[in-house]
């Protein structure tokens, strides 16, 4: 304007302005003008070209009555603010390079220690109104708020009282953004009463006329991470750290630190979880746009506690209409959001539900062709999850883990991989099918990353004294202590559904047999929270002899076997239980198979119920009868051979009658 000054006389800016606000670095006007229905906050973009246009318009959802505003944007004087009559600071709008935008504001109220003000998220259709009650306050003093810009995250400051810090990018749940108080709320340097915010990360202060640059630092948030005793707190500084400072493998190690201490101090939320998801997000978000839609940014789904000192009430609004068609920068990534939030009825976050439910129902469904094809897809998917994490067999790692199959768990990776395929297929489709295909197996690849980073940290801290573990041993503190964290990290994957590193339940199971009693160890695996793996059990029965103790012990083992491994363990095992065994199990197959027949009465019949399973004769004319009528010769898939079952209860029965 300054420059081509001859323009102010013919070309007309804004009608009737009643507040303003002038964007300095991005060269935009923002004004509000009285209509007859409502009032309504406009802005003018200014180009380069010295050409401007309007190019948005809000319905505001607020009476100007109830805010006492005044202009201080364009025209500002000190002294002003020596008037003795209390008025808050102005109207502030808030933008950020992801597209957000918020308009905020402080409300009158008739009690001078309640300090109330409104935040309309504009992106998000929505507005949320706060009030905290202030421990001292006189009439005089409110005019101390402030509202200052941090780029993602906007600041309501009353100095000597409170900080609130409001996640503009994520702020549905409040549980995600601070508010502090006491030795919390100062800000270091800073201890003026009348501020401003006239640029993102900066504040003058009005009294001495300097100017401040203020920022979130990673040791301060860290330090508060540590020092916090409320979840909420806890949270708030996780998804700081995470999303906003930015989650480095310095970082997210530092993090780790402090799960391995404090994860079973968290009530309202996982930190594992919470971990995992957050640090996902944005490693993948910088990569690709758009996908900040598409990948949860947290393991909450709602959050039902308060936070102390503050209330808050959320209304909806109006959005905002984007006057020109086809714009870019942050105009575009605005309207992105306007779009989301129209159209979409639910979010179009990767659920893990849907997940868990897929991956049941492969577990569940019996093996067709299609079926076998399938699998052999997500087998694939997992081959090209593992390769990605060579670097853990080829680096110096002390955990052993990738050192043994574990069926379910490369099924789960795979599926992962294939259901985030499917997920970001369809509103990526412009990204093209082989960068879809890899951002999937990257995010599996780092996901497996952190828990074993997460399992080796634990490893590290604690240095169990041996890594070849057996139930003869005694473990030590700092094992158990090893083992509660496995157990934890477990359960949050559990939780989410989320893939383990094969090894990882191997692992597992033998620091939990060298912690626990066996009989503890027997119901964890009843429980699920231990899993049986063939390595484990196959080095078991290597090292365990045929005393009358390890015969028990192997035979507790042996009955809570899944029915594959069971089968090769049995036959690896040269003893009447493990024929006794094989044989049972086969006649229960043989019984099952007979029921789904519905052929079960006429057997039944037959059977006497003082007749038990041994001696020989009785199992021999049952299964005679059974392949007489063609039932047996139908299990033959599952491996099974009647001759060899006659043979193996003709050694058990011989046994037991000492012959």
């Amino acid at each position: 304007m300054i420059e081509n000054s001859s323009r102010l006389s013919k070309e007309r800016i804004a009608d009737d302005v009643i507040w303003s606000q002038w964007d300095m670095l991005e060269q935009r006007l923002f004004y509000i003008v009285t209509k007859e229905e409502r009032d309504l906050l406009n802005c003018i973009q200014f180009y380069p070209n010295k050409d401007f246009k309007l190019i948005l318009e809000v319905p505001l959802e607020i009476s100007l009555a109830d805010i006492r505003l005044k202009s201080l944007n364009l025209d500002y004087s000190y002294y002003q603010d020596q008037e003795a009559i209390p008025k808050p600071l102005d109207v502030r709008v808030f933008t950020t390079d992801k597209g957000s935008l918020c308009l905020c504001y402080s409300l009158t109220t008739m009690n001078f220690r309640e300090v109330t003000y409104s935040v309309s998220f504009l992106h998000k259709g929505y507005s949320k109104t706060y009030t905290t009650t202030l421990e001292k306050m006189d009439s005089l003093e409110i005019k101390e708020l402030a509202f200052l810009d941090l780029d993602s995250y906007m600041a309501v400051y009353l100095p000597g009282q409170f900080l609130h810090l409001l996640n503009t990018q994520h702020p549905d749940l409040i549980c995600h953004s601070f508010f502090l108080t006491g030795i919390d709320a100062e800000i270091n340097q800073l201890n003026a009463h009348a501020i401003f915010s006239p640029v993102k990360s900066s504040i003058l202060d009005r009294s001495t006329g300097k100017i401040f640059t203020v920022a979130m630092g990673e040791k301060a948030l860290l330090q508060f991470l540590w020092n916090s005793k409320l979840d909420h707190d806890k949270l708030a500084a996780l998804h700081c750290l995470l999303l906003h400072i930015g989650s480095t493998v310095d970082l997210e190690s530092q993090i780790i630190q402090w799960i391995s201490d404090n994860v079973s101090t968290c009530f309202a939320f996982d930190p594992i979880q919470e971990l995992i998801i957050a640090s996902l997000y944005w490693k993948m978000c910088l990569e690709t746009i758009n996908l900040d839609r598409l990948l949860p940014y947290t393991s909450l789904l709602n959050w039902k506690e308060e936070v102390p000192g503050i209330l808050c009430k959320t209304h909806i609004t109006s959005l905002p209409f984007l006057k020109v068609q086809n714009c870019k920068g942050f105009w575009e990534k605005l309207n992105l959001n306007l779009e989301y939030v129209k159209y979409v009825e639910q979010p179009l976050h990767f659920s893990h539900k849907v997940l868990r439910k897929e991956w049941d129902k492969l577990l569940s469904d019996e093996k067709t062709a299609a079926r076998t094809i399938y699998i052999k897809s997500i087998f694939e998917n997992t081959k090209r999850v593992l390769s990605s994490l060579n670097t853990w067999e080829t680096e110096e790692r002390i955990v052993p883990l990738f050192q043994d199959e574990d069926y379910q768990q490369r099924l789960l990776t795979g599926l992962m991989v294939a259901q985030l395929k499917d997920h970001l297929l369809r509103p990526l489709q412009y990204v093209g099918k082989k960068k879809i295909d890899q951002i999937a197996v990257d995010y599996v690849s780092k996901l497996l990353d952190l828990i074993c980073r997460m399992v080796e940290n634990a490893w590290r801290k604690y240095s169990p004294c041996s890594l070849s573990f057996s139930f003869r041993q005694q473990g030590k503190a700092n094992e158990i202590t090893v083992f509660r964290i496995m157990c934890q990290i477990l359960q949050a994957a559990s939780g989410m559904c989320l893939p383990l590193p094969p090894g990882f339940h191997t692992l597992h199971l033998e620091v939990g047999m060298r912690c626990l009693p066996l009989h503890t160890v027997l119901q964890y695996i009843d429980h699920g929270v231990l899993h049986l793996t063939e390595k484990y059990v196959m080095n078991l029965w290597k090292e365990l002899d045929n005393t009358e103790k390890n015969v028990n012990l192997k035979l507790s083992i042996l009955t809570r076997l899944p029915q594959v491994i069971g089968c090769k363990i049995c036959q690896l095992w040269n003893h009447s239980l493990s024929s006794n065994a094989i044989a049972r199990n086969y006649v229960k197959l043989l019984f099952e198979e007979l029921r789904n027949r519905q052929h079960n009465i006429l057997f039944m019949d037959r059977i006497s119920a003082r007749i038990e399973f041994l001696p020989l004769n009785y199992l021999v004319t049952i299964i005679g009868e059974m392949e007489h009528q063609g039932w047996a010769a139908s299990m033959e898939q599952a491996n099974m051979n009647a001759r060899l079952v006659e043979e193996l209860a003709l050694k058990h029965t011989t046994t037991l009658l000492g012959l």
